[in-house]
């Protein structure tokens, strides 16, 4: 537990692993059935969801991209995490008061995207202020930093399944989210660390746009983006079918969604744990490698097993190869 402690005694670790966790109970808010939602809800069909989620995925990845970028030749994070908390409130403000078509695209299709930057902004962050303590201490920190994204989903969301057991709306995800965004918001705008007065060293990479851009294209380190990011797919593409493939038509519905993803995510806890001892006998990507082949088995696994009580055997290797590909 003496790895841990820099969670509790250092400030800007603290309000990394508190905002972690906030995040978490956002994401799995909302994760699961944006897809029922799109397709059901508010009509798109499975086609127009298909094209929110490209346009969305690839508004994301530019938006995280140039913030990134941003974020190093300014030494600017904390502006930027202040415009991912605001576009975050305005999502799902705009789907608390006004719910319809048009809203849902530009909650999901545009700010939604930009405020998924929080996600990194912490993580650097994390990475930043773990910096700062013994080399010993910094994978058990940040191994527990993603543990804590993954925390809010075993008690959340079996409270949602029991909610919508008794008949809660989908709809009402966006009220309860707005409100889990608020203290986030205060926290960013009160306690995020001022750029340039850090206890680590953050100073601006000097780099242009073109030349940061440049360095990204550069074939081994544009290998390594899409190689991590054909990973990080695996879980987007497992949140967005759980609810299209657990439906009334073969007994499940939202209730199951809510139960399989929270103690899939509660599995994953104790797997990423254990991630920063089995990293100094596997070598990294061998292990990524291996949790992402891992959990693709469970996900291609879905569709056949959905209507079945072979459904819950899914959601051990579904919770390991999910925090080994992390």
């Amino acid at each position: 537990m003496r790895s841990f402690a820099p969670l509790w005694t250092d400030p800007a670790l603290r309000l990394a692993a508190g905002m972690m966790l906030m995040w978490g109970a956002i994401t799995c808010v909302m994760g699961p059935y944006v897809s029922v939602l799109a397709v059901r809800e508010f009509g798109l069909g499975d086609a127009g969801y298909a094209v929110l989620m490209v346009v969305s995925t690839a508004l994301s990845v530019a938006v995280s991209v140039g913030a990134g970028i941003r974020a190093d030749q300014r030494n600017d994070r904390r502006g930027i995490t202040r415009w991912a908390v605001g576009a975050l409130l305005l999502a799902l403000g705009l789907m608390t008061v006004l719910p319809g078509r048009i809203s849902f695209l530009a909650a999901h299709g545009v700010l939604m995207p930009v405020a998924s930057i929080l996600f990194g902004q912490l993580f650097a962050l994390a990475r930043m202020a773990a910096s700062t303590h013994p080399e010993a201490q910094r994978d058990a920190v940040m191994a527990a930093i993603r543990a804590l994204f993954a925390l809010p989903f075993v008690a959340v969301l079996p409270l949602w399944a029991l909610a919508f057991a008794k008949g809660a709306a989908l709809l009402s995800i966006y009220p309860v989210g707005l409100l889990m965004a608020l203290p986030m918001t205060w926290l960013v705008l009160r306690h995020w660390p001022k750029d340039g007065q850090t206890r680590w060293q953050d100073a601006p990479s000097g780099l242009s746009f073109n030349a940061a851009l440049a360095e990204l294209a550069a074939p081994r380190v544009a290998l390594r983006l899409v190689a991590l990011g054909a990973v990080s797919c695996a879980a987007t593409v497992s949140f967005a079918i759980l609810s299209l493939i657990l439906v009334p038509e073969i007994g499940r519905g939202p209730a199951d969604v809510a139960l399989y993803a929270g103690i899939v995510a509660g599995l994953e806890v104790p797997f990423m744990l254990m991630v920063p001892a089995l990293a100094r006998r596997i070598e990294r990507t061998r292990l990524i490698l291996l949790g992402t082949v891992v959990h693709c088995v469970s996900v291609a696994g879905l569709p056949w097993l959905a209507g079945t009580a072979w459904l819950w055997a899914l959601m051990l290797p579904a919770g390991a190869g999910g925090a080994g590909g992390r």
